[in-house]
């Protein structure tokens, strides 16, 4: 019984013992085998190497690889453990061979280690002794039951040295021959297959014929074994071997650069086309080349392709290796100062809302709100345009005018919506300068929101481009409707091409709705065009806010979004969403419905909500002298036989520009000596406008200077009697304009002409 109690305990012991062992050995090998920094890699669609940045330990190591190629593979087995797939991470043959020889040489001659080894070895990185070696055979066993022969091959290529800083497969293949490993020759293969054996010995700078021998000695073998056949044999020992590390590929650098500071170390397969990014590249550098003589230095380009919603063109900047103020910085993702470029986001809110129709006439006459007086571009005022015309010549002042009319709060509101998110400070520091870049936006935010009016015709999801594949995309919270999208697009493809031709008449030119911008200051040139495949964003300047006269967005940026769209691949124009539009009858002459004294009308098809906008209201059924020289009331006791006429008429500040550009505009006759007043107020008011604050500019002499205050009658002949704060000044005919110098506060003018009609504004001097 005795005997039988200690054979018992010897055998809990020796059970214990096995299972503390079992469960040492399951779980000796960390989770995690390399614990190393890698570089950031990034790759187009194809997975063309694009650029990648160093580790942080400055060393060139790719994010670990998934397969090893077969020519590469086959080198390495051969070389280094031909009982690869025959052994389970321990060859014992291969480790008596190697106590044998350094037995017998008295020094470590050969190490007799496994791939699989030699994977923990990389892994461990401690010093190579007895005991080390005793725990790489033990992890090198356990290796071998958690990953497959190709997933332990494929981590001994990704982290086996290669020489100087270079490590791994990807990084070698790259560094020393200049393409990817998937194209490497038997030649090239045999030479990295080698290399790890003794990077620090052997490589590219010393030890070239011992490399190369080796090399050759290695094809000898393979042709031997049959896996080489002799064409392939004398090619490749016949390729000499490469003299200089190659530089790694510098396709869209600005690119790389931002993925290595959001995904840095990773293997990013980016959404790029390398040909359309490089023909990109290239375009940008000979405009650089050109803007360069007017101290331009500056542009970024992004092209988005609006049905995959991928970006497949990314240049950030130019001539990223300069180290130039400026160069290093990324346009795309840089807050800019917007200019025009936002105005038809707001003429597609007043379309969808119902605030006006497309050809509705807007006021374009000097304004003065608050201290803000917008000015048009060419300084110039036409008195009405139609706000489609407005839109597509980029005028500033309808564009003012819309906003206060839609209001500044919704409209900050909606720009928030559709993805602008740099616009982050409350709509009253904005004001009404938000439409004329008071603002500042990304070229990405903004070419985003352009696509999205384009995938909206295209009846596709409207989310934020992808830079990367197989990545989700963000859903935007405000959305496009088609049916305004095409009456926006419809006015904007108007705009005049920079070539200055009738691209319509070409055949072989492509619509575009495109839209420029020039920031105040000529520090920002915009452009961005869309069609039915793809939407590009253009951006010229100097990153440094360097200001320039010839920074017009027409002229600079324009020319270039042109020539990006003659480099990418054609469509046929968007379709007309149905089952949107309806029918109205709209006034040919002010773009307002019909109202029931318009003439001449059109039927167009407008939104529904365009069937609430105002009747016209400038044209007036009048009674006319025979003669048509007076207007007269009906039972007048001076009347003379009269005709009843529709006649459009506009404000008397629109009417005094309006006709100007329109020959064809006949101001209202005045009325007949005694039968009436006017039913409309003949004068207005140019300057100042109502509430207006103004500041005198001081003279030369330092003395306060003059205010000019001008007047509109819709008779030329009339004398007009100013008077200012119920003092009378003096009288004006034919120029009603008039120097005044009044002392700061508040002041009321009043003008009256001879027929008694009266008119006053209230202004403040600061």
């Amino acid at each position: 019984m005795k005997i039988r109690r200690s054979i018992s305990r010897k055998q809990k012991v020796i059970l214990g013992c096995s299972i503390i062992l079992l469960t040492w050995y399951a779980f000796c090998l960390p989770r995690q085998l390399f614990h190393f920094p890698y570089s950031t890699v990034v790759t187009d669609r194809n997975e063309e190497l694009l650029g990648a940045r160093i580790a942080s330990d400055g060393q060139w190591r790719f994010p670990p690889r998934q397969t090893t190629p077969d020519k590469i593979k086959q080198c390495l087995i051969e070389f280094e453990d031909r009982h690869f797939y025959r052994h389970w991470g321990v060859n014992p043959l291969a480790i008596g061979r190697a106590f044998y020889q350094n037995l017998k040489e008295k020094r470590i001659v050969s190490g007799g280690s496994t791939l699989t080894m030699q994977t923990i070895r990389l892994a461990r990185n401690e010093p190579r002794t007895f005991g080390e070696k005793i725990i790489e055979m033990i992890w090198a066993t356990r290796l071998e039951f958690r990953y497959s022969k190709e997933k332990i091959l494929s981590l001994y290529i990704s982290h086996a040295p290669f020489g100087g800083n270079v490590v791994g497969l990807d990084a070698a293949a790259w560094r020393y021959f200049g393409h990817s490993a998937e194209d490497l020759s038997w030649a090239e293969s045999a030479t990295l297959a080698v290399l790890p054996n003794a990077p620090a010995m052997i490589h590219l700078s010393k030890g070239r014929k011992a490399l190369l021998a080796k090399r050759n000695r290695l094809l000898k073998q393979l042709l031997a074994k049959g896996k080489l056949p002799l064409s392939d044999y004398e090619l490749a020992i016949s390729e000499p071997l490469p003299d200089e590390p190659h530089p790694l590929p510098q396709v869209a650098p600005y690119l790389v650069s931002r993925f290595y500071q959001e995904k840095n170390g990773e293997y990013n397969v980016s959404t790029i086309d390398k040909s359309t990014q490089k023909q990109i590249e290239e375009l940008a550098e000979r405009w650089s080349n050109e803007f360069n003589r007017s101290d331009i230095r500056n542009m970024a380009i992004l092209v988005i392709d609006i049905r995959t919603n991928q970006v497949v063109a990314y240049c950030g900047n130019v001539h990223f290796t300069r180290q130039k103020q400026g160069n290093q910085v990324d346009v795309i993702q840089a807050p800019r100062s917007t200019g025009s470029i936002l105005k038809p986001f707001l003429y597609y809110t007043m379309l969808q809302e119902g605030s006006l129709l497309p050809h509705t006439l807007l006021p374009d006459i000097p304004i003065n709100i608050n201290g803000f007086a917008p000015q048009n571009f060419n300084l110039h005022f036409e008195g009405a345009v139609p706000a489609s015309e407005a839109l597509a010549r980029s005028l500033n002042i309808p564009s003012v005018t819309m906003l206060q009319q839609y209001g500044v709060p919704k409209f900050h509101h909606f720009l928030q919506q559709i993805g602008l998110k740099t616009i982050t400070r409350s709509p009253s520091h904005y004001g009404l300068s938000l439409i004329l870049g008071g603002a500042e936006a990304t070229l990405w935010d903004v070419t985003n929101a352009y696509a999205n009016m384009g995938r909206s015709l295209l009846k596709q999801p409207q989310t934020s481009a992808r830079l990367l594949l197989n990545t989700p995309e963000t859903i935007l919270p405000g959305t496009f409707e088609p049916g305004a999208v095409w009456q926006v697009f419809d006015a904007i493809k108007e705009v005049n091409r920079p070539e200055e031709i009738d691209w319509k008449a070409i055949p072989s030119m492509q619509p575009i709705a495109w839209k420029t911008g020039t920031s105040y200051g000529f520090r920002d040139a915009w452009a961005v065009g869309v069609t039915p495949r793809y939407a590009v964003g253009v951006w010229v300047g100097n990153a440094t806010g360097e200001g320039k006269p010839e920074l017009i967005g027409a002229r600079t940026a324009g020319p270039v979004l042109f020539d990006v769209f003659n480099i990418l691949p054609s469509a046929h124009w968007f379709e007309r969403p149905t089952g949107i539009f309806v029918e109205a009858e709209v006034c040919r002459e002010s773009g307002h419905l019909k109202s029931r004294f318009c003439a001449d009308t059109d039927t167009l098809l407008i939104l529904p909500a365009g069937l609430k906008t105002e009747a016209c209201p400038y044209h007036h059924l009048v009674t006319l002298s025979a003669d048509e020289t007076h207007r007269v009331y009906e039972n007048c006791a001076n009347a003379e036989p009269t005709i009843r006429k529709s006649w459009f008429s506009l404000p008397p500040v629109w009417e005094w520009y309006y006709k100007q550009h329109h020959p064809e505009y006949k101001p209202l006759p005045p009325f007949k000596a005694g039968c009436g007043e006017a039913s409309l107020l003949p004068m207005q008011f140019i300057y100042p406008s109502p509430n207006a604050r103004i500041k005198l500019p001081k003279q030369l002499d330092g003395s306060r200077g003059f205010l000019t205050v001008e007047l509109a009658h819709s008779n030329p002949n009339t004398i007009i009697f100013w008077h200012l704060d119920n003092t009378y000044l003096t009288q004006t005919q034919d120029f009603h304009k008039l120097s005044l110098q009044p002392a700061p506060g508040k002041h009321s003018l009043t003008a009256v002409d001879s027929e008694g009609n009266t008119v006053s504004t209230t202004f403040f001097i600061e």
